[in-house]
């Protein structure tokens, strides 16, 4: 059983109730004038569950304590602290995280009615157990890169800097990819560089083979140097 005491979740949340209708600071709080109303409140409520309300019971007690500490006296050389300090302590945590409740229920209702169905095996597509990862493009993209510098001597202009060599889009490679396979089928992925004509278009060719994978437009199948790119929708319309 939940018990609220007119729409108050707790003792600390009458306190700020009542702090908030008088107008007054946290930081100093007339213990009297709100003890005073915090019972008026307690003894308004007739059908009270002795188990929940225990707690305001229990905060009741404790601000006839500090009552009773303010009233006695106190001289200059009484460095005490504040007897109500622990109480605007507990107000004020209380207050920040009454603050941020609305955003947290909130944030924990996104997606609630959203399900996501599991991925489901296409009829007569083959199992996909090999996987290939970047590193195995990345070995492959250098053994490329290292037949390219030992087929193609380095020209004068190749020492005249990188700035203001043209640069090969990507986009331009995968148009090229793609066409090629109007002629066959498979592709090997070491002849995409035979027509390579300088470093910058090596890259962009092998970021094209990446950004092809990256979207599913082709497959690749094989290892080293017997890597082959099919196209994907071609592969999973093959016959097993």
């Amino acid at each position: 059983m939940e018990f609220h005491l007119d729409h108050f979740e707790g003792p600390l949340d009458l306190l700020l109730h009542l702090i908030a209708k008088n107008k007054v600071s946290i930081y100093d709080i007339p213990i009297s004038q709100i003890l005073e109303q915090y019972m008026e409140v307690l003894n308004t409520a007739r059908d009270m569950d002795m188990d929940v309300a225990g707690d305001f019971v229990t905060m009741a007690a404790q601000l006839v304590y500090i009552k009773s500490k303010t009233l006695l006296p106190r001289y200059e050389e009484d460095e005490d602290e504040d007897p109500r300090a622990t109480l605007v302590e507990m107000l004020l945590e209380y207050q920040r995280l009454k603050e941020v409740t609305p955003y947290f229920k909130n944030r924990g209702e996104i997606g609630r009615d959203i399900y996501v169905k599991n991925p489901e095996q296409l009829k007569g597509a083959p199992p996909r157990e090999y996987r290939h990862s970047v590193n195995d493009l990345l070995r492959a993209a250098n053994n490329m890169l290292q037949k390219a510098q030992r087929r193609m001597p380095p020209s004068a202009n190749a020492f005249s800097g990188i700035v203001g060599r043209e640069q090969v889009p990507v986009s331009t490679r995968i148009t090229v990819i793609l066409k090629r396979f109007l002629k066959s089928a498979r592709l090997k992925f070491a002849r995409l560089f035979d027509d390579a004509q300088s470093r910058s278009e090596i890259v962009a060719t092998f970021l094209a083979v990446l950004e092809l994978s990256k979207t599913h437009r082709v497959m690749l199948e094989g290892d080293g140097e017997d890597l082959e790119l099919t196209l994907a929708d071609d592969k999973e319309s093959r016959p097993v």
